[in-house]
């Protein structure tokens, strides 16, 4: 009593695993030259810390309806994507709602900055809840 007990499980980029009765596939994305993963669940799939999808992870991502993406800021960025750069993927994604994420202060105000996204993107924000 009063230890936390911590089961490891290793992720092996290619191969989808579980946690309970959800399965997860992993998508390989650079951050800067440093390989990390994105995950894919049925429709829905997020990525963060991205400035990088190769075109055969990006296959991982078309036909989701939801993406969730990372969108540092308007000017370039060693190690994430611009705003024009996610609402890119985003659209080559296909999906019907794009929600950016993993933003700073430099990105502009939300409010300017979600009316001027295409339509079916916005910014997304604390206490956001995707139905889906």
């Amino acid at each position: 009593p009063g230890i936390p007990q911590i089961n490891l499980h290793q992720i092996v980029p290619g191969e989808n695993f579980r946690v309970g009765s959800i399965v997860f596939e992993p998508i390989r994305v650079l951050h800067y030259r440093m390989e990390v993963l994105g995950f894919r669940t049925g429709a829905f799939t997020y990525i963060t810390d991205a400035n990088h999808i190769a075109p055969e992870e990006m296959e991982k991502v078309r036909g989701s309806q939801v993406v969730v993406l990372n969108a540092l800021r308007q000017q370039a960025h060693v190690s994430h994507y611009t705003l024009s750069e996610a609402i890119e993927v985003g659209r080559e994604s296909g999906a019907s709602a794009v929600f950016f994420t993993h933003i700073s202060h430099q990105l502009g105000m939300h409010k300017e900055v979600n009316a001027s996204l295409p339509s079916g993107m916005q910014l997304a924000y604390d206490g956001l809840k995707l139905r889906f």
